[in-house]
C-alpha cells in the first residue's frame, strides 16, 4: 500500500495550522505543522517530506529567504502563500522557486486542489534532477550549476540564473534526451496545468536562448519540435 504524501506546513497562524493540518489530514495525506524556519529545518533533517506549504509572511527568516535556501540543496515542490496581493511578491516567490502561490484567504478546497496539480505525475516523472546525483551538468560549450544555480561558458563568462530560469533548464538538462511538450514542460517546472493561453513557457524558452547564445532563427541547444515541444539537442553530461 502506497504511503499517503506528506506535507510540511510552515505559518505562524495557530488557527491556520490547525485548520490545514485538520482538512489535509481529511483529505489524505499526513501533516506536520510548524511555526518557523527553524522548526522547518528541523523536520525536513528528521523526515521525508513530499510538499510544504510555506507562509510568505514569517518570523524571522521570511518565506522568499527560506525557499530561496531551500532551492540551494533540495527540489521539494513549495507552495507558497501569501497576504500581500502585490504581483511583484507573487513574482519573487516564483523567480526564488517556489512551484506556486496561493494569496490568503484561500478555500482549503483550492488549495488541496493545487496541491494535488503539483505532486501529479511525480512518481512516475521526476520534476526536477536529482541533485544529490547529479551536481551539475555540461552541454555543449556550457556547464550548469545546480548548487549555485549558475550557468559558465567555456570562455569563463558566468551568469546566475533566476529560479524560473534554473528549473525549466534543469528538467530540459535531465530529460536530455526526450522532447517535452508545453504542458508537461508547465506541471514539471510549475506543478500546474497548462492553460490554452499560457505563452509563459515559450517566453522562458526564448529567454534562456538567448542567455545561452542559442540562435533563435536556428537553435541548437534548446531545439524545438514543432507539433510536439522543446528536446536539448547537443549532448548532456552529469558530473
Amino acid at each position: 500500500m502506497t504511503e499517503a504524501p506528506h506535507i510540511l506546513v510552515v505559518d505562524d497562524d495557530r488557527e491556520i495550522r490547525t485548520l490545514l493540518s485538520d482538512y489535509l489530514q481529511k483529505n489524505g495525506y499526513r501533516v506536520t505543522a510548524v511555526a518557523e524556519g527553524k522548526a522547518m529545518r528541523r523536520a525536513l533533517d528528521q523526515t521525508h517530506v513530499d510538499l510544504i506549504v510555506l507562509d510568505l509572511m514569517l518570523p524571522g527568516e521570511d518565506g522568499l529567504k527560506l525557499c530561496r535556501d531551500l532551492r540551494t540543496q533540495s527540489q521539494i515542490p513549495v507552495l507558497m502563500l501569501t497576504a500581500l496581493g502585490e504581483e511583484i511578491d507573487r513574482v519573487l516567490g516564483l523567480e526564488v522557486g517556489a512551484d506556486d502561490y496561493l494569496p490568503k484567504p484561500f478555500s482549503p478546497r483550492e488549495l488541496v486542489g493545487r496541491i494535488k496539480a503539483i505532486l501529479r505525475r511525480t512518481v512516475h516523472m521526476p520534476r526536477d534532477p536529482d541533485l544529490r546525483q547529479a551536481t551539475s551538468y555540461k552541454f555543449g560549450e556550457w556547464q550548469l550549476d545546480n548548487t549555485t544555480r549558475t550557468l559558465t561558458h567555456s570562455d569563463g563568462t558566468q551568469t546566475a540564473l533566476s529560479g524560473a530560469e534554473f528549473r525549466l533548464l534543469s528538467v530540459l538538462l535531465s530529460h536530455a534526451t526526450r522532447v517535452l511538450s508545453r504542458a508537461q514542460l508547465m506541471e514539471l517546472v510549475r506543478g500546474r496545468e497548462l492553460d490554452p493561453f499560457d505563452r509563459s513557457i515559450d517566453v522562458r524558452i526564448s529567454r534562456l536562448r538567448q542567455t545561452l547564445r542559442d540562435d533563435a532563427r536556428a537553435p541548437r541547444i534548446i531545439k524545438t519540435i514543432y507539433g510536439e515541444g522543446y528536446v536539448i539537442g547537443v549532448p548532456v553530461e552529469q558530473a
